[in-house]
C-alpha cells in the first residue's frame, strides 16, 4: 500500500479543500479495500450520491469519506444535524472512513468505523448557526469518536504503519452481529461495551456495575439496569468479545 498521494491530479488546482479531496478520494479508489471481504478496488459513487462515496462491487458495503490534516481528533465535523439523525436510522447508512495526512501528503491514518457503531448518542449537536450568516439557524453536528468502543474503530493504516488486510477484516466481521439488533438493543450493548473499555483486561461484575449511574442517564425508562448489564456482558462473551473467568469474574478477548 503506498501511503502517498498522487499529487500530479491536482496541478492547475488552487483551492485547497478541492485539492484535498481530489487527492484523499482518489488514494482510496486507488489504495482502499473493502474491511468486510477484503476487495479491492472499490467503486466510487457518482457526484449524486448524497450520503456515500464509495461501494464495493462485491459485498456492497458503502462508505463515506473523512479526510484531516494532522493527527485524529476525537471530534469530527459532520453534516446537518436532523440528515444524520435520519442517516443512522435508515437500513442504507453508510460505514465511515476517517483519513489523516501529512503536510507532506502522505496518509498517517486510515481507519473505519462500521455503521453499526453509530447511534444518536456519538452524534452532537452544534448551535445553530447566527441570524447573520449565510446558512442562518442551520443546525450542524459533530461525530465524537470518544463514545465509540475501540474493537468499533478498525484502522486499515496507523500511524503510517499498514496493518495486516487478514486482521483488518477479522476485527470488522467480529462485530457484524450489532446489524442484527434493534437500535435499542444495539445501544445497550455498546453503551455497555464503552464502559468495559474504561476497565482494565480482567475486570468484575462489581465494577461494571459501578456505571449504572452513567447508563441510567443514557436509558431513564429502564428500572434494571443491573439486570440489563449482566444480560449485555453475556452477549458479549457469547460472541467472543470477552471471556468468563467464574466467580463474576471477566476478561477482555483480543
Amino acid at each position: 500500500m503506498d501511503l502517498n498521494f498522487n499529487q500530479h491530479l491536482v496541478k492547475g488546482y488552487t483551492s485547497p479543500s478541492q485539492i484535498i479531496r481530489v487527492l484523499s478520494e482518489n488514494w482510496v479508489a486507488e489504495q482502499g479495500y473493502c474491511p468486510n471481504c477484503s476487495s479491492q478496488p472499490l467503486a466510487e459513487f457518482g457526484n449524486n450520491k448524497p450520503v456515500a462515496d464509495f461501494y464495493c462491487a462485491h459485498c456492497s458495503e458503502q462508505f463515506e469519506l473523512k479526510s484531516k490534516k494532522a493527527k485524529l481528533s476525537n471530534i469530527i465535523n459532520d453534516g446537518a444535524y436532523d440528515t444524520m439523525l435520519e442517516l443512522i436510522a435508515s437500513d442504507n447508512n453508510p460505514s465511515f472512513f476517517f483519513l489523516t495526512y501529512s503536510k507532506e501528503l502522505a496518509v498517517n491514518n486510515f481507519l473505519i468505523i462500521p455503521k453499526h457503531f453509530f447511534t444518536a448518542t456519538i452524534i452532537i449537536k452544534r448551535k445553530p448557526l447566527s441570524a447573520t450568516a449565510r446558512r442562518a439557524g442551520w443546525v450542524g453536528c459533530n461525530i465524537d469518536l470518544r463514545q465509540v468502543p475501540e474493537a468499533g474503530k478498525v484502522f486499515l493504516v496507523k500511524n503510517q504503519t499498514v496493518m495486516p488486510r487478514d486482521k483488518v477484516t477479522q476485527q470488522f466481521k467480529q462485530t457484524l452481529f450489532l446489524r442484527k439488533q434493534s437500535n435499542l438493543a444495539r445501544g445497550w450493548t455498546l453503551d455497555v461495551w464503552q464502559c468495559i473499555d474504561k476497565l482494565n483486561e480482567k475486570f468484575n461484575l462489581q465494577q461494571v456495575y459501578a456505571f449504572a449511574e452513567e447508563l441510567k442517564l443514557k436509558h431513564p425508562d429502564n428500572n434494571h439496569i443491573q439486570d440489563k448489564i449482566r444480560q449485555q456482558l453475556q452477549i458479549l462473551r457469547d460472541k467472543g468479545i470477552i471471556e468468563f473467568l467464574g466467580r463474576g469474574r471477566y476478561q477482555k478477548l483480543r
